[in-house]
């Protein structure tokens, strides 16, 4: 240990030999390190709440029959779940489950006696749906569905509100295929505006509680069910427990449906992947840069050295070290520097614009994740390391003589 601290003392004294160089490799390794972990951070930071979002949308688990995500429907409700509260209580037995909520999707038309659009439609439990999931709506107008109303009452999107120039209150019709193919017709009242973010979406989208959308359609069924677990590790577990204890059923999980999720997470592991790389390969090129002339400055150095009997590879290890002191201090600086970044985010909050499709923007976050610090230090660490051994190979198995009558 006592020579490693004599060999290391000497690398830092010959980093200091050229402050200038020393400081601009040094720094460019803090940028380059802080560079790849706030991207990291930020994709991480999307990656967690993407999947949290696809959860709290469907659940974290989603039961239905197997034609129900295999199949098309012919008629609505077709692969539908029959005795769902039989199946609700079973399912709340588990000690994970922490809610049970059924949904019923549907499609059809929407007028307002002058004019018919097309809608798609989710039937839910109200004060179940809207207790369990939280905001995950934001209403431009009146309110949102309760349970117990006397009153068939839906939720328009807000663009299609604006194309039925509905507004709280307004009456409108429904008009889907029943379970049996025939075409049914109700009247329903606006109870309340909402807004998803996504454009697209808001044109169509209509919520109504369970009992207006299986009087409509005429049945009991609804399409599945979604399973809220008490935190999000344990979805494998309660997958397994339950596909055992229904076969005759198919527990998907929220990441089966997160086409979107999926979709940005490689997108994202490419991008960033891409630059991560790049970045890495730029700090390397510096520091072999930097060592470079530093050891041709030095090479009658190692000669005298050589010739005072120090062998190549303690030389190699000096060297080596020199790397190490360079990217080791570049790589704690720069994470220090997307730390600081990170936590300032949460202080002085910052707006990021819309996306494409959506019409509102986010908070832009950045997490910390102690393993992708770490993994990123000792990448920098052990490159610089590795690209100072190498530039120096050469020169510390030069002849001594060669060495000494160098200039």
């Amino acid at each position: 240990m006592t020579g490693f601290n004599m060999w290391l003392k000497f690398a830092i004294h010959n980093t200091l030999r050229n402050r200038r160089r020393s400081l601009v490799t040094v720094s460019i390794a803090a940028l380059g390190t802080a560079s790849i972990l706030l991207a990291g951070g930020f994709a991480l930071y999307t990656y967690e709440a993407l999947a949290q979002a696809a959860a709290r949308t469907t659940g974290h688990l989603i039961l239905g029959k197997p034609d129900q995500f295999a199949r098309d429907e012919d008629t609505p409700l077709q692969h539908g779940l029959d005795d769902v509260a039989a199946l609700r209580t079973q399912l709340l037995a588990d000690p994970s489950v922490r809610q049970v909520l059924p949904k019923i999707e549907f499609s059809g038309l929407i007028s307002n006696g002058d004019k018919s659009t097309v809608m798609m439609a989710t039937g839910v439990e109200p004060d179940s749906e809207f207790g369990v999931k939280g905001p995950f709506l934001t209403i431009t107008a009146g309110q949102v569905l309760s349970s117990g109303s006397t009153d068939a009452e839906i939720m328009l999107g807000d663009g299609l509100a604006k194309s039925l120039k509905a507004t709280p209150g307004s009456s409108l019709t429904l008009l889907a295929s029943t379970t049996e193919g025939a075409m049914n017709a109700m009247d329903v009242r606006v109870k309340g505006i909402f807004s998803t973010g996504v454009p697209e979406i808001d044109k169509r989208l209509v919520y109504t509680d369970i009992a207006t959308a299986q009087k409509l359609l005429v049945t009991q069924r609804v399409s599945s069910l979604g399973i809220f677990l008490d935190r999000m590790e344990s979805t494998e577990g309660v997958q397994q427990r339950l596909a055992a204890l229904h076969p005759q059923l198919t527990v998907q999980t929220w990441m089966d449906q997160a086409f979107f999720y999926r979709s940005v997470r490689a997108l994202y592991n490419r991008i960033f992947g891409a630059l991560g790389l790049i970045i890495g390969v730029i700090v390397v090129f510096v520091v072999t840069n930097a060592m470079a002339m530093a050891i041709i400055e030095r090479t009658r150095e190692i000669g005298t050295l050589r010739a005072l009997g120090t062998l190549p590879a303690q030389l190699l290890r000096t060297l080596a070290l020199e790397g190490m002191v360079l990217g080791g201090v570049g790589a704690v600086a720069g994470a220090v520097l997307s730390l600081g970044i990170s936590l300032m985010l949460y202080v002085v909050p910052v707006e990021m614009p819309p996306p494409p499709g959506r019409s509102v923007g986010y908070p832009l976050n950045i997490s910390i994740d102690p393993l992708m610090y770490a993994a990123t230090l000792v990448a920098m660490v052990l490159l610089t390391m590795a690209a100072s051994s190498w530039v120096a190979r050469k020169t510390v198995h030069m002849p001594v003589v060669d060495a000494l009558a160098h200039t």
